[in-house]
């Protein structure tokens, strides 16, 4: 009975990964350095119709600000959720988007809160390693993936994204 309760304790342990999703939709692969990252996030964005959500960790892309201040300003519902370092900086992306009047909040809650997506009106997913920087489309070694069309991996994202929002401090 001792193993058995051992052997029960060990797997709920054990994280839970996802199960595969279906491959559906279309997928874009961007490279850094100048592989035309950030003009691709700023089209996307110029795109969007009702909402947007992103997760950074660091966001000094002035380009990207600015879409995203744009869409905010055309009447599209922008929110924000980004790392604790963002907070402590001088003049920062969130002393940006708090200015601006777009929601954003300070995940705190994790060593770091590395994610970097973009969600565009539920159909759209941006993500890879690439962070919203300047050094990220000029001189790091980075990738990005625009996925469209795929509802499964996009809900994922979105979840993750709530999940995060919920324990974040809004600011």
């Amino acid at each position: 009975m001792k193993i058995l309760i051992t052997c029960i304790t060990l797997l709920l342990a054990v994280p839970v990964w996802s199960a595969p999703l279906p491959a559906s939709g279309t997928v874009e692969v961007f490279f850094s350095p100048r592989g035309g990252a950030t003009a691709a996030i700023v089209a996307e964005i110029s795109k969007a119709n009702k909402e947007i959500f992103v997760q950074a960790y660091s966001f000094t892309s002035t380009p990207i600000a600015k879409a995203l201040l744009e869409a905010h300003k055309r009447g599209v519902h922008v929110e924000v959720v980004l790392d604790k370092s963002q907070k402590t900086a001088k003049y920062s992306s969130s002393t940006f988007f708090i200015n601006a009047g777009i929601p954003t909040y300070i995940d705190s809650k994790h060593a770091i809160a590395h994610n970097k997506i973009i969600i565009i009106d539920k159909s759209t997913l941006i993500t890879g390693s690439f962070n919203f920087t300047k050094a990220a489309e000029e001189k790091n070694a980075e990738n990005m993936l625009i996925f469209k069309g795929n509802k499964p991996l996009i809900n994922q994202y979105l979840q993750n994204f709530e999940e995060h929002k919920t324990h974040s401090e809004k600011q």
